[in-house]
């Protein structure tokens, strides 16, 4: 199978837009395209216009019956969307397919906006509004630069059974740590994996990153009772930092936001100043 070339879908019919993927939705939204969008993944939470708009499920999960049942002109995924038996079946229906790459990084995210804009002919809309967020990043890494040093934190994506399942490198969780000027005290593992008792303590994390708004509830009684943290400097000085995890990891125009905030969540004494406000980052996660 062959997904669409947003150069072929930006000359069709994109009045009916799924949208799938957290950064897909809020690009399209922050494009001023929202009344276009149909229906989202279950991922795209932000903005609170886009949380409101039917649900097709999740986005590694998606049955082909769901999603066409809405009427769609244009599908818009993030890559890794799936299945791709469900991918192969959107097709054989004629309704065109855009995976969107998914990368975490500063180019990765002006790629995104770059590709969103062209799948649905706004093309100026995009370089108006990458314009913005590779601003933001300008200022963000104005800001970390002047930092005086590199805490080191762990992100935990969930606990079960004693063990908990953190980040390594390779991750979202440890990119945005690197925009963040904060050291991934877990860089040895990569990929989401369990982490190791010993790996953990000798780790030394100060702080303990988690998200909220997903189906797991980490306070930090539940975190540092953990093995793998008990006996860490970040146990010891109760630091948890809890951040909404579409806004944390989603990668999205709201990136450079999410690392300063959580650059001034570990560096509390380095007061940083606030990014420039923008339209489209006005609300604040539910």
């Amino acid at each position: 199978m062959s997904e669409f070339c947003a150069a072929e879908v930006q000359k069709g019919d994109t009045s009916r837009i799924v949208a799938i993927g957290g950064a897909v939705t809020e690009i399209l939204f922050a494009l001023g395209l929202g009344d276009r969008v149909v229906a989202v993944d279950q991922t795209s939470r932000y903005p609170a216009a886009a949380s409101r708009k039917p649900d097709v499920g999740y986005s590694r999960a998606l049955s082909p019956e769901g999603v066409l049942s809405i009427g769609p002109s244009l599908i818009l995924a993030a890559e890794g969307a799936g299945p791709r038996s469900t991918l192969d079946v959107l097709e054989q229906a004629s309704v065109p397919v855009v995976l969107i790459p998914e990368a975490h990084d500063k180019a990765g995210v002006l790629a995104k906006i770059a590709a969103v804009a062209q799948a649905v002919g706004e093309q100026e809309k995009g370089r108006v509004l990458a314009a913005e967020v590779a601003a933001d990043f300008a200022a963000l890494e104005d800001m970390v630069k002047a930092l005086p040093s590199r805490p080191r934190a762990v992100f935990v994506l969930s606990a079960s059974g004693g063990a908990a399942v953190v980040g390594g490198s390779d991750t979202s969780a440890d990119a945005i740590f690197r925009l963040a000027c904060v050291t991934n005290a877990m860089a040895a593992i990569k990929g989401f994996k369990p982490a190791l008792d010993e790996a953990a303590m000798s780790a030394e994390p100060d702080a303990v990153v988690v998200m909220k708004g997903g189906g797991q509830v980490l306070d930090a009684d539940t975190v540092f009772s953990l093995p793998a943290f008990a006996g860490t400097p970040a146990a010891r000085e109760r630091r948890l930092v809890t951040m909404p995890g579409s806004f944390l990891l989603g990668f999205g125009p709201r990136t450079p936001r999410a690392a300063r905030d959580l650059a001034a969540a570990l560096h509390p004494g380095a007061r940083l100043p606030e990014l420039p406000p923008r339209q489209w980052a006005a609300e604040k996660d539910q």
